[in-house]
């Protein structure tokens, strides 16, 4: 006779204890299952009558109809079962690999960086000196400052500019910017009848710079400062933290101020757009990550970290003596009038080779209390250009 029994607690029913090591899909109950007597695999030959293993015989057949092993398919079913719905196991990150370069391999890299000519540059004209040396004990290798002189922008003998690219993020945009901001200015000199619609050009040359670097896609941004120099006229423009200082008769007068994101200006200016800045271990950042607030490039912060200038026009008369345009890492251990008294006694009298020693003089300064990032120097001799 054929007969059917549900066994609720089935091994298919009961909850395995065997632990998982992946996160299981939840799994929808499992239906009863039946087990049919006559559809059982067919047991073995009872014993013979009045054998004394009858009893246990019995027993044994009986419990295998009642109870019957699961297939390996029911297993595995019922331990995915098992797992609490939603439940997450953590799965063990594997070890890193780790992939030791070669001492030669190594020392080959530092070699090349020690050696690359950007490193420590100087450069001097009738008018001007320059000098430019990577910081030590920085996590990035490369030189990212840049500088540009020319004496005849444009091809007129009678603009000259002079400009400090303090690149961030790499060397891309300062390098771009040294290269391609004096064609741009250029360029819109010659739509203007000079006056005030001089500093309108600077702007779009500014722009027009940083809207072409933005085109390359590439990473990275530049603080700017520079210096038009016309017939008894300074133009001095300024994006981010480079600055312009004056000697006028030994004595400082800065011309440019730093877009930091710490001027309570700029912080209104971003909040108004939109962004934020947050004082992150000390220095305050827009969106908790770049210090300052204009320059050209670093198109992920675009919307807040504007290119364009604040400028500024003046006369150049007999009490100017020289200009110091420099990066922040000049600045950022001498102030304006100490930086005017070491570098006068240089430059009263109008000599290259002392206007030169004056930048170096300068940098080693600053390097001497502490200093360990890029820095770039240039003192631009104003008699030539003076009105009077």
């Amino acid at each position: 006779m054929s007969c059917t029994v549900t066994i609720p607690n089935s091994p298919v029913f009961s909850p395995s204890r065997r632990p998982l090591s992946c996160k299981a899909a939840p799994a929808s109950p499992e239906p009863a299952v039946a087990v049919s007597a006559s559809s059982a695999a067919p047991a073995p030959a009872p014993a013979a009558a009045g054998s004394p293993l009858r009893p246990f015989a019995l027993r044994a057949l009986l419990r295998e109809e009642v109870f019957p092993s699961p297939s390996p398919q029911l297993a595995s079913a019922a331990a995915v079962a098992s797992v609490p719905s939603g439940a997450v196991l953590k799965r063990r990150r594997p070890a890193p690999l780790l992939v030791p370069a070669s001492g030669a391999t190594a020392a080959a890299a530092v070699a090349a960086v020690e050696a690359d000519p950007t490193n420590e540059v100087e450069e001097e004209g009738e008018e001007f000196a320059a000098y430019c040396r990577r910081g030590k004990g920085r996590r990035r290798v490369e030189m990212e400052d840049r500088h540009v002189a020319e004496v005849a922008l444009g091809g007129d003998p009678q603009v000259a500019l002079f400009g400090v690219f303090d690149g961030h993020g790499g060397k891309n945009a300062a390098e771009f910017a040294a290269e391609n901001m004096p064609k741009f200015l250029a360029e819109e000199f010659k739509k203007v009848n000079g006056g005030g619609e001089i500093e309108g050009a600077v702007n779009r040359g500014y722009l027009k710079t940083d809207e072409e670097f933005l085109k390359r896609d590439e990473s990275g941004g530049a603080c700017c400062v520079t210096a038009v120099l016309q017939k008894g006229g300074l133009v001095v423009s300024n994006a981010g933290d480079c600055r312009a200082v004056l000697s006028r008769a030994g004595k400082a007068d800065v011309l440019t101020s730093d877009h930091r994101a710490s001027r309570e200006d700029e912080k209104e200016r971003i909040e108004n757009l939109g962004g934020f800045v947050v004082n992150y271990h000390g220095t305050w950042r827009v969106q908790g990550s770049l210090a300052v607030s204009r320059g050209i490039g670093d198109g992920h912060l675009k919307q807040w970290v504007v290119a364009n200038p604040d400028t500024r026009t003046l006369l150049v008369d007999h009490q100017c003596e020289f200009l110091i345009l420099a990066s922040d890492g000049l600045w950022d251990k001498i102030d304006n009038q100490e930086a005017v008294d070491l570098a006068r006694p240089l430059c009263i009298n109008n000599d290259k080779t002392s206007r030169l020693a004056a930048c170096r003089m300068l940098t080693e300064t600053s390097i001497s209390r502490g200093s360990t990032d890029d820095i770039s120097v240039m003192i631009v001799q104003l008699q030539k250009f003076s009105s009077s």
